[in-house]
């Protein structure tokens, strides 16, 4: 039996929280492991419930004595660097260009709208998606996110084909290895690589290296000869 995608929610929100844990319930393929509603809590709960995947509210209090919102584009960063198999969702009910580049820029590996009921009813399947190491935005997030892009060039940079080239050479290792071969952080690369598959129109890592294969971005694979 497959290992169950562990979960945890972070929102300030309890009927928030509560609908997120009745839409997950029904996917025999994930589980909750905690829920909790200040910044403050995060990083103990993590090292307390191993958690696969981090549902981020993006605004949240601090603590209960400190309702400043928990700075998560200092946060992100440094919670894939001590737990480098964790991915980041951030669901928020901010539509803004320059907060969805900054949070993915920071490592996150996607950004959902609250009031997207589409993303909603699935939920369950974006997780396994995000788990899997693909990219996930509800519509209006992956519009601005792609203005962003655009006006940045269309064209993958160095350091995005760099990235993919040995993703395709290495098609097993995780972004931790990947970050220590490139010498950068693991936000970094995962940044890198979000960006690349957004440029070429795919959500995931096998899709963005056949893509680019195909369009003789990074070297194709030997060809197969038959006797």
């Amino acid at each position: 039996m497959n290992k169950k995608i562990r979960v945890t929610i972070l929102d300030d929100h309890q009927n928030i929280i509560d609908g997120y844990v009745f839409r997950l319930s029904t996917n025999p393929q994930v589980e909750v492991a905690a829920t909790i509603n200040f910044g403050q809590d995060l990083e103990p709960t993590l090292a307390a419930h191993p958690t696969d995947v981090l549902l981020l509210d993006v605004n949240v209090p601090t603590a209960t004595d400190n309702p400043n919102p928990y700075p998560i584009l200092y946060a992100i960063p440094k919670l894939l660097q001590t737990y480098p198999g964790l991915y980041i969702l951030v669901i928020s009910m901010y539509s803004d260009r320059g907060l969805i580049r900054a949070v993915m820029e920071a490592g996150a590996s996607g950004y959902v709208l609250k009031d997207d009921q589409t993303t909603a009813r699935d939920l369950g399947s974006v997780i396994l998606s995000v788990a899997g190491g693909g990219i996930y935005f509800s519509k209006k997030a992956h519009e601005l996110y792609s203005q962003h892009l655009a006006k940045e060039s269309g064209a993958l940079s160095c350091r995005q084909l760099e990235a993919l080239s040995l993703c395709a050479a290495y098609p097993n290792n995780t972004t931790a290895v990947l970050a220590n071969m490139m010498t950068i952080s693991h936000s970094t690369v995962r940044n890198l690589l979000s960006g690349a598959y957004m440029k070429l129109d795919v959500n995931n890592r096998a899709a963005a290296i056949a893509k680019a294969q195909r369009l003789g971005l990074i070297t194709p694979p030997e060809p197969m000869y038959t006797k």
